[in-house]
């Protein structure tokens, strides 16, 4: 480039509202959107969240709406974690067919799953009394092989339950093979595979576990989610091992602290990719703009204009609805 101002003046481009929609680099769309939900088995009415303001822990009803709304305006999926009303060390209520996930997936799916795409969040956190991913050893590790077993028959009653779309985010070795040969194995070989594939054991979690009723009575989860120090190549490992499973897609969770790692791996598969962008994003946001500390909107945008900007074909977000009827 040899021009120099004055000949060279960048403002051009930017003058107007106009002139810089027309030359956006980087555009959402509502079906880029992916709604995450919760329901909880045994209320009559919806549980607001408290650190996740404009988040709920839903009936079955209130899901419904909740999900109509986003197909009306246009997001592009949905996906559901559910809280049962009893747990055990197993996570019993994961794969029983009367359990409220797969409940309420046969609700959604026959409601708006033909607008947009169901997804299930299929792991144990949320179904185990100690509020671990997986089985325990007697000495409370997480026993990875054990753990696959139930993840397969999980991710097999979601499938029957109406799921279209399956998303282990466990990060237990060799899962997404498990349940690749458990679907096959049950008829749903047409049911793809939306694997957690870089999750790190990020403290940006923390809402999400009043949300999913689902920390760990002890410890944490660093022996098994990636580490946020750990080396680069390992998620990009991990991603590898994941499509070499017979993963379909492809996630990197947290999304805003992770910006550099959804790139790499945008750069480096030919899938699409998802990012997270998780529950500490949001109630972050939400805080501050309560305060009057940042202006809610344009944080809000911004932030997901980043996450589309570093790579994501899906971002996964708690304000797909409100924004989808912004995008219009």
């Amino acid at each position: 480039m040899t021009a120099q101002f004055p000949a060279v003046r960048p403002r051009r481009l930017r003058r107007t509202a106009s002139m810089r929609r027309m030359v956006a680099g980087t555009r959402l769309h509502p079906a880029d959107l992916v709604l995450p939900m919760f329901v909880k088995e045994g209320i009559s009415e919806p549980n607001p969240i408290g650190s996740m303001p404009g988040v709920f822990q839903h009936t079955r009803d209130s899901l419904r709406k909740a999900a109509h709304e986003a197909a009306e305006a246009g997001v592009g999926g949905l996906i559901l974690f559910g809280i049962p009303a009893v747990k055990d060390g197993r996570g019993s209520a994961a794969d029983d067919p009367q359990g409220i996930v797969q409940q309420a997936v046969a609700d959604l799916v026959a409601d708006v799953g033909d607008a947009m795409v169901v997804m299930t969040d299929t792991c144990l956190d949320e179904f185990t009394d100690h509020g671990h991913c997986g089985i325990l050893t007697p000495d409370g590790e997480v026993d990875n092989d054990a753990t696959l077993e139930r993840y397969a028959a999980a991710a097999v009653a979601q499938a029957r339950a109406g799921s279209q779309v399956i998303a282990p985010s466990g990060m237990m070795d060799g899962q997404v093979a498990a349940i690749r040969a458990a679907l096959d194995g049950d008829g749903f070989e047409q049911i793809p595979i939306l694997a957690y594939s870089v999750k790190y054991a990020s403290a940006f979690y923390g809402p999400f576990r009043e949300a999913a009723e689902c920390a760990p009575q002890f410890g944490d989860r660093s022996a098994y989610q990636q580490d946020g120090a750990g080396p680069v190549g390992e998620a990009l490992r991990e991603v590898r091992l994941d499509l070499d499973e017979g993963a379909d897609a492809v996630m990197v969770k947290p999304a805003l602290a992770y910006l550099d790692i959804l790139r790499q791996v945008r750069d480096m598969v030919d899938v699409p990719v998802a990012a997270y962008q998780v529950s500490g994003e949001y109630a972050m946001v939400e805080a501050a703009a309560a305060n009057g500390w940042v202006d809610r909107d344009r944080v809000i945008m911004e932030s997901l204009i980043a996450i589309r900007r570093a790579g994501a074909d899906m971002i996964l977000t708690y304000w797909a609805t409100e924004v989808a009827r912004k995008l219009g």
